[in-house]
């Protein structure tokens, strides 16, 4: 190729940017959706902001380890650097192949995302990520690399310099520059620092082992030992401070063998699998989660029907409600919240906004129940895959050493859905029925984003992946740590496919036979997307869910056995009539006198419940039963209550001697007032319940004397929407938004560099050019079909430059086709300031 077919070396990132094709400036800003908002008017706009602090330190965050070591080389690389420069740093001197044949793909995402540019021979990381990772004494290197010889030589006399040059044992020079560039040139030299570190003493050489991985600086004193002077009149040790030397990067390279990095991590850690089950057995499992998963907060929800917890001033439970219910759910205090935040994230409940402002169940949770299984499921799914709000982090400390409640602010975490998606997208891609090992699944999510997973089990990741596997095993994404075909649909991943040589019995340990490759991330799935994923889950979750039985099993010692999930009238008659005595795969009702009575306060008769238990029962009614049923239904309303302040009516005189002689009745301060009724100086609800709990069964009445029905009075909340999560910095945008912000980015770097023909400029502006020379160029411009170059300002006032091609001129305005916004626009000629034509190539 000749010297003028050679493409021109950009001498800028704005020119590299206009060099790539739309394909590459689309992927740049979907890496880096932060550059699109709001939409740069041209290139050199958008690649001014790629060059932000904030913007890069967002970039070099979402890096591998390995991508992030290859900028962090290139910043101690010279400026430019060529790519053999790149990769021996990289590969050091004996080279690696697998570094050697990953640093081209690192190198390509370094170039999408901007933050490295120019060609292979002229390698430039863009200057803000050189300031972030270049050594410096404030920010240490992660390389553990110090200053170069010329950096670190820059404040010291011209004679120092010449004395380190002869005891170096190289030639005297006339000036310091030329000294401190032979003196770098003998460190990178190998054959030439192997024989000056020949005659080195042990001691000096122990001193430079300790420095050479950094941190490089050291401390010494005034009068420095033997060792140490040896090192620094030899320049192999230079001051950078009173009391302070520091190891030059060339001498550090060169005792590394030319490596930038202790340890070069091309590939990321296998995620390895830990024991297998077979798929049926994972899908089961996690089928069985899932349901339980329901009943939990369909518990929740209907302990909180008529009315939960209050709010704490500051927001969210108290501890004590934490703990009421986790004891009614019968679950620790931890998954408590947990439940509750998931609740609370699918808008199943919210605060009711009253004077006395208590949570309670939304109008979507009716909603909710009236949803197949299956599709219930896939919303607590969804709400939790998408949803910022952590629970783990309920009990711990904010910032000002507050105690984080449940419901209450300062949860949201807005990396949480992304490590969420992670996880499950790295058990998918292990065989069917793998259940990976915790520790390769944390290790994995630190290489491929070592900035915000440092080696710490205390990081925010980490504890993300932690609490991401317990929450997917609680909820039934994953089965005995496997994930399973639903939630592998609920994520969008192919089927998995099952390995040749995987043991089908639980427990057995999977062989670890696959390639180190590299795996992209899964990012989490459009709105469109999901819905569609979210189908192909219920469809798969269905078949596996258990169908509700309309029938239990009445047993003689006034139990009734729910030998699995029944159906909701059943379920819903059933904990009205019986107490729930115990769960798990079947559920053990008990009746009792007081269970009855509930039933028979919310309105049914005796004959009711005796149809109604013949007619779902599998099992002939026991006697014990049908007598418990008649003694309460007798008794029940035989005494009548009613408001007088309260008053008690009864047909039989000798029932109402019995309570005035019962010292109990003290409290209530009764009085006969007929031989059929008492009054009472307690309200009626207080009589209602002193008369029950000494073993009678009364009735409430009405003012007109009608039997009063009591039945739970459902509280709801006004309509709520669930909360948005907490975005995670812009969202990466669409297609369309996409290809619409390239196409007026295009449009304005069109307007802004198109080259114009000569004309008289004040201060390098477009010149101001009066209406009646205005009106003759754009006339000109529409017989000639001239492009030209105009200044608009706006009925706003806002300036603007444009590059137009005229239609047409009449009645003051100029119609024409509007390069920068790509469209035909109408402009009123005395709003344009300025016109130019521009230049014929």
């Amino acid at each position: 190729m000749s010297t003028e077919d050679k493409p021109a070396t950009p001498r800028s990132l704005a020119e590299a940017l206009r060099g790539r094709d739309d394909a590459a400036l689309a992927a740049l800003l979907r890496s880096r959706p932060d550059l699109i908002t709001p939409v740069p008017t041209d290139l050199t706009q958008l690649a001014t902001r790629a060059g932000t602090r904030a913007s890069v330190v967002r970039a070099l965050e979402r890096l591998d380890r390995f991508a992030l070591q290859t900028a962090e080389a290139l910043a101690v690389a010279p400026d430019p650097a060529p790519y053999e420069e790149l990769l021996g740093l990289m590969t050091g001197d004996e080279g690696d192949q697998a570094v050697a044949a990953a640093l081209p793909h690192a190198l390509a995402t370094l170039r999408e995302q901007a933050l490295v540019w120019g060609p292979d021979d002229r390698l430039r990381l863009v200057r803000t990520a050189r300031e972030l990772l270049a050594p410096s004494p404030q920010h240490p290197s992660p390389t553990g690399l110090g200053p170069t010889v010329q950096e670190a030589t820059s404040g010291m006399s011209p004679g120092r310099i010449q004395e380190i040059v002869t005891a170096a044992g190289l030639a005297s020079t006339h000036d310091a520059v030329s000294a401190v560039a032979a003196l770098t040139a003998l460190f990178k030299d190998r054959k030439r620092m192997k024989a000056l570190l020949a005659d080195a003493p042990e001691e000096s050489l122990e001193v430079l082992r300790r420095l050479v991985w950094g941190p490089p600086y050291g401390q010494v004193t005034a009068d420095p030992a033997a060792r140490l002077r040896w090192l620094l009149d030899r320049g192999l040790l230079l001051p950078t401070a009173p009391g302070t030397v520091v190891l030059p990067r060339e001498v550090a390279l060169h005792l590394r063998g030319g490596h930038a990095h202790r340890a070069t991590e091309p590939l990321p850690p296998p995620v390895e699998p830990a024991g297998t089950h077979r798929p049926q057995v994972v899908d089961a499992t996690a089928a069985g989660q899932a349901y339980s998963a329901l009943a939990t907060v369909e518990e929740l929800l209907r302990d909180w029907d008529e009315g939960g917890p209050t709010v704490l001033r500051a927001g969210g439970l108290s501890v004590r409600d934490l703990k009421r219910t986790a004891v009614a759910l019968d679950v620790p205090e931890p998954i408590a919240a947990f439940w509750v935040e998931l609740a609370y994230a699918a808008g199943l409940i919210a605060s009711d906004g009253e004077a006395d402002e208590r949570y309670a169940a939304t109008p979507a949770y009716d909603e909710w129940l009236e949803q197949p299984a299956d599709r219930r499921w896939v919303r607590l799914a969804e709400a939790w895959l998408a949803a910022t709000r952590t629970a783990g982090l309920v009990g711990g400390r904010d910032s000002k050493e507050r105690t984080m409640s449940a419901l209450g602010p300062g949860l949201d975490r807005s990396a949480a859905p992304e490590v969420r998606h992670r996880v499950l997208a790295l058990l998918a891609e292990l065989p069917e029925g793998a259940a990976p090992s915790a520790e390769s699944v944390l290790a994995r999510l630190r290489w491929e984003r070592p900035l915000r997973a440092p080696q710490s089990d205390d990081d925010l990741r980490t504890r993300l992946a932690r609490w991401t596997l317990s929450e997917a095993e609680l909820l039934g994404v994953t089965g005995r740590g496997a994930l399973s075909a639903h939630g592998r649909a609920l994520i969008g991943a192919p089927k998995a496919k099952a390995s040749a040589d995987a043991p089908s019995g639980p427990g057995d340990k999977l062989p670890v036979h696959h390639k180190h490759h590299r795996v992209p991330a899964r990012e989490p799935l459009n709105p469109a997307e999901q819905a569609v994923a979210s189908a192909a889950a219920a469809r798969l979750l269905a078949p596996l869910l258990p169908e509700p039985l309309d029938h239990v099993l009445l047993q003689a010692d006034l139990t009734a056995v729910a030998p699995g999930p029944l159906q909701r009238p059943l379920a819903d008659m059933l904990d009205v009539l019986a107490d729930v005595e115990s769960k798990g795969g079947a559920t053990v009702y008990r009746f009792t006198p007081g269970s009855v009575r509930r039933a028979l306060d919310a309105g049914r008769s005796a004959s009711d419940l005796h149809a109604f238990l013949a007619a779902h029962s599998r099992t002939p009614i026991p006697q014990p039963l049908t007598y418990l049923i008649d003694d309460v239904a007798r008794r029940h309303g035989h005494l009548r209550i009613g408001a007088a302040s309260a008053y008690v009516r009864c047909d039989d005189d000798a029932l109402l001697n019995e309570i005035v002689a019962d010292k109990r009745a003290a409290a209530l301060h009764l009085r006969r007032l007929a031989p059929t009724v008492l009054a009472a100086q307690a309200d009626p609800a207080t009589l209602l319940e002193g008369l029950r709990a000494m073993g009678f069964a009364p009735a409430a009445e009405s003012a007109e004397g009608d039997v009063l029905i009591t039945r739970a009075h459902a509280h709801r909340t006004p309509p709520r929407t669930a909360p948005e999560p907490v975005p995670d910095g812009p969202r990466a945008p669409d297609p369309t938004l996409l290809t619409a912000a390239i196409r007026a980015i295009r449009a304005g770097d069109l307007a802004s560099t198109t080259p114009r023909k000569q004309t008289p400029v004040t201060n390098g502006e477009l010149p101001r050019t009066g209406s009646a020379e205005t009106l003759a160029t754009m006339q000109a411009a529409v017989l000639t079909g001239e492009t030209l170059w105009i200044g608009y300002v706006n009925a706003e006032g806002s300036a603007s430059q444009r590059v137009i091609a005229p239609i047409k001129v009449e009645g003051g305005f100029v119609t024409a086709y509007d390069h920068t916004a790509d469209e035909v626009r109408t402009y009123p000629l005395h709003r344009i300031t300025g016109v130019a034509e521009l230049a014929d190539d």
